[in-house]
């Protein structure tokens, strides 16, 4: 047993972040059961599990023993009682729409072992919101993940009002064994410290495409000059969050502080980008095509040849 006591973990939501902490988990040799509303959610999050192997095979040198071992220790299903009833660990990871996660919590709450914890990856909301509604207020709290959490291994921390000293040590000590660095969030607050800092840059670039001011490539080359050294810009970001992700936050925030500029930008990725299945770096294009994104080719924020200035001075004028 480890030195969390959560060995069997629950994944609820197969999306694009929820098949990244299963994935991860289980590579870190815990007991994880996938469930998803849908037979198509399973494959789609088990299509993307194939990418991550290969991912993990060049950027963590894993090796196929490695891999085989992970996948031995995954399985999936579309049955919540069956995903739930014998979990030590149970993390939440359905969309950002608090009608959404009180549903679920309520089946969760019939099903789960009495000792077990209900976490939940919410990227905004915040644990006070439902902690009544899980039935275990004191074994519930948030366990925040980055996109990509094999590379930004954070993983943030906030406790609901009446959640325990222990189930915080629980949490704290799960991420340190899945090779997380622990976030420990002291106060409420939406965004905690990663979409705090992240959702701003999105909702300022995404402005920006909205309104016509610069296209992805212009946005994202003008920060990474700025941020030298760093590996994307935030139009490049985006598509790592997923486009489907995104919309929900712009929809949901724009609605909560009536932010028109927020719900423009909702309606601009829902209208230019899901709907033209560009939803992403899961499904192959989102701003950009991958793999190989024009962010990561060689010469992306070299100064241009004379022969792009045309092209470069035409983007100048106004529209």
């Amino acid at each position: 047993m480890s030195n969390s006591k959560l060995d069997n973990v629950a994944m609820i939501g197969a999306g694009t972040l929820g098949g990244q902490i299963a994935w991860h988990s289980a590579y870190m040799g815990k007991q994880v059961m996938v469930y998803d509303i849908s037979e198509e959610g399973l494959e789609k999050c088990q299509a993307a599990q194939a990418t991550y192997a290969a991912i993990y095979q060049s950027d963590l040198e894993a090796s196929e023993s490695d891999i085989e071992a992970t996948r031995s220790r995954l399985s999936f299903t579309t049955d919540l009682n069956e995903a739930a009833k014998d979990a030590d660990l149970v993390i939440e990871a359905v969309p950002e729409m608090p009608d959404v996660k009180i549903d679920v919590y309520k089946k969760l709450a019939a099903i789960m072992p009495e000792e077990a914890i209900l976490a939940t990856n919410s990227s905004t909301l915040l644990p006070s919101a439902f902690s009544t509604e899980t039935g275990r207020p004191d074994r519930f709290g948030a366990l925040h993940f980055a996109n990509m959490i094999w590379a930004l291994n954070i993983a943030e921390i906030m406790a609901g009002p009446e959640t325990s000293d222990e189930t915080l040590r629980q949490l704290t000590a799960y991420a340190v064994e899945i090779g997380m660095v622990p976030i420990p969030i002291s106060k409420e607050q939406n965004g905690y410290v990663c979409n705090s800092l992240l959702v701003p840059l999105l909702q300022a670039a995404q402005s920006l495409v909205t309104k016509g001011v610069a296209d992805p490539e212009t946005i994202d080359r003008t920060y990474m000059i700025m941020n030298r050294g760093c590996t994307m810009g935030p139009c490049g970001i985006m598509d790592v969050v997923g486009m489907g992700t995104l919309s929900n936050i712009f929809s949901y925030w724009g609605a909560q502080l009536d932010d028109q500029e927020m719900l423009a930008n909702a309606a601009y990725i829902q209208e230019h980008l899901i709907e033209e299945g560009r939803t992403g770096l899961q499904a192959g294009r989102g701003y950009y095509e991958y793999p190989n994104p024009a962010y990561q080719q060689a010469g992306f924020l070299n100064v241009p040849s004379m022969s792009e200035v045309p092209a470069l001075a035409a983007k100048a004028k106004l529209s």
